[in-house]
């Protein structure tokens, strides 16, 4: 062998096991020691790396949980109460309970009900689309049908109705785990409390047009007619730019709201019809009651003036 080439090999070789023996010394001299207490935590988490507790995957979320101290702030949505409950007893700390979360597309503009008004010929990307136009219908705030929120979902969790070109959950697979809603630029996907019985109702618009305005772009849209914003006892519904919007936290749920609407753009998730109709009966009899109340006010009102007014 070429002495050249033998030398090369050797001084390579030796200069592999120095480097080697000084990188050797320096991991040991500067190691950090990490907290045993996260590789538990990371154990009993889901592992799928959605980001949906805010945190860049569970390995992150894991150090934070250890760092943090306790779980006030800190929830995988993915695990639930259930994979909290572990990581408390890991952590020695009071586990935090959380009302379990889904998502729900705020937008009933359906084929049927938002009319094209024009082709878009571009990537099918609905950030893109929503980068360079409003959409291809009159509706500026609707679902632009391209589903970015399908592709992100890592649960299997959606899909897109080719009926309706809207977005569709899949409730038991849903994790809540927020990528759908981050990924919509309309922001029509919203996290909702799953509520009592797994029931929910929520106001299936976004657009903030006026009332006339947003029915000529889209027919089920919300005309801002405040009919059950008045119809709420809880004050749980208010006006906001146009449109009605539900405070779940507040709602309780009485479902007296939903057949106020004339297009019947209030949705109900999992209600059965009877409660609806026995619902919207109380209310119609608490308001004749209240209407015949007001009457006989007005009767007693008048009657007090004409005895009050002095004889000419």
């Amino acid at each position: 062998m070429n002495q050249v080439i033998l030398y090369t090999i050797i001084s390579l070789t030796a200069i592999g096991i120095v480097a080697a023996v000084v990188i050797y010394f320096v991991s040991k001299k500067f190691a950090v020691q990490e907290d045993s207490r996260i590789a538990d935590v990371e154990q009993v988490l889901p592992n799928t790396n959605c980001g949906g507790c805010g945190q860049p995957g569970c390995h992150a979320f894991a150090v934070a949980v250890v760092n943090a101290g306790d779980l006030s702030t800190l929830h995988c949505p993915v695990g639930g109460n259930a994979v909290m409950k572990q990581v408390a007893g890991i952590l020695g700390v009071q586990a935090v309970e959380k009302d379990p979360y889904v998502a729900v597309v705020r937008c009933s503009g359906s084929f049927e009900h938002r009319k094209k008004t024009n082709v878009y010929d571009g990537a099918g990307s609905c950030k893109i689309a929503a980068a360079l136009y409003s959409g291809d219908t009159g509706c500026a705030y609707g679902c632009l049908g391209m589903a970015d929120c399908v592709d992100v979902c890592d649960f299997e969790a959606m899909y897109m109705d080719e009926k309706t070109g809207l977005p569709v959950i899949i409730e038991d697979k849903c994790t809540a785990c927020n990528a759908c809603v981050k990924e919509c630029p309309k922001d029509i996907i919203e996290l909702w409390p799953k509520g009592k019985k797994n029931q929910r109702v929520y106001i299936a618009c976004m657009n903030e047009e006026k009332g006339s305005t947003a029915r000529k772009e889209c027919s089920v849209a919300c005309s801002g007619c405040s009919k059950c914003f008045e119809a709420c006892r809880y004050d749980a519904i208010t006006m906001n730019n146009n449109l009605a919007v539900i405070d779940p936290e507040k709602c309780k749920l009485c479902m007296e709201c939903v057949e106020t609407c004339d297009v019947h753009n209030i949705i109900t998730a999992n209600v059965p019809a009877e409660k609806v109709t026995a619902a919207t009966e109380q209310r119609l009899k608490r308001e004749e009651r209240e209407r015949k109340k007001r009457e006989a006010e007005k009767l007693a009102a008048q009657q007090n003036d004409n005895t009050t007014t002095p004889q000419a």
